[in-house]
């Protein structure tokens, strides 16, 4: 291979197995998704010099693999699978294997080229475990709610006694989270300075912290389409439809939303932009939406400035 020619390399993640496969000459293998396997990956593509390397996000299965890699200076990123399955789709590749999923990921590497993003240290990547752990928490405690609603006599004591210990373990780790945070000077500046904006709640401040690392760090309209709430739009020869808001980070995006139905009550600049809306016809939702977008630009740069809210001009 002329050693101008660039090298893109697709890595499909499962819990035993990493298969890879590299474009544009087709080569390709398996190694064994642990130290052992990843250590060897690492060696052999080191010696490729890869100009992207792209794996799905895939329940956390690729995190040791993309740490590794990133550890080692290699241009790895994991992307929306989404994104990887709609590309398939346009190309016309509908048969799915391990070994075909690995090429295709190598071929969106190369045609689409994303971005590498800074990896989260492991203190960060620890407290989006415990953050992911309590949404599963409050997720089990609403089901549960809505069972007992319909319970037999028989099975409502169980169904209480479950919820009491799901409210105790979401304190433990409401508790176990906050500990975190005030004991990094780093994570408890940040966070005080996010907790200076009405609104903006131990919930949402711990999510942002956890699962935006990149905050107060990228532009605002970058911070918006990493989250999902810039609108998209859907307009076409004679056509206007309405905007739209896709993708990102959904588990973020979740909590913002209930942040900010508080925020347009509580923060000044957040209500008179969410009545001015709902004056110029806008509907509810859409102004709530913009809402978001607004209280999200103000974490971005409560951060970037280090400058808490109440200094900043009304």
């Amino acid at each position: 291979m002329p050693a101008e020619m660039k090298v893109y390399v697709g890595i499909d993640v499962s819990k035993l197995h990493l298969d890879v496969a590299i474009e544009p000459r087709e080569d390709s293998w398996r190694v064994s998704n642990d130290e052992a396997g990843i250590s060897q990956l690492v060696k052999r593509l080191q010696q490729l010099g890869p100009e992207r390397i792209v794996l799905e996000a895939t329940a956390g299965f690729e995190l040791p693999a993309l740490a590794a890699l990133g550890c080692a200076d290699l241009p790895a990123v994991a992307v929306n699978p989404r994104q990887v399955r709609d590309f398939a789709k346009a190309t016309g590749r509908l048969a799915k294997t391990d070994a075909l999923d690995a090429q295709m990921l190598a071929q969106f590497a190369a045609a689409v080229k994303p971005a590498v993003r800074p990896l989260p240290d492991a203190a960060t990547r620890e407290l989006s475990g415990l953050l992911a752990r309590r949404r599963q928490l409050v997720e089990m405690r609403t089901a549960e709610s809505n069972r007992l609603v319909l319970a037999v006599e028989r099975v409502r004591p169980d169904i209480q006694e479950h919820l009491r210990w799901l409210d105790k373990r979401i304190k433990e780790l409401d508790r176990e989270l906050h500990d975190r945070l005030r004991a990094s000077p780093l994570w408890r500046e940040k966070e005080n300075l996010l907790r200076s904006i009405p609104g903006v709640g131990p919930v949402l401040s711990t999510t942002l912290l956890a699962d935006v690392p990149e905050l107060g760090t990228i532009s605002h309209k970058h911070a918006a389409a990493l989250i999902g709430v810039a609108p998209f739009n859907c307009d076409s020869g004679q056509w206007r439809g309405k905007r739209k808001i896709w993708g990102g980070r959904a588990t973020v995006r979740a909590v913002l939303y209930m942040a900010t139905t508080v925020a347009v009550r509580h923060n000044p600049v957040l209500r008179e932009l969410y009545e001015r809306l709902l004056a110029a016809g806008k509907l509810p939702k859409v102004a709530l939406v913009a809402c978001m977008h607004k209280l999200l630009s103000i974490c971005n740069a409560v951060l970037k400035h280090s400058t808490p809210w109440r200094s900043q001009p009304a």
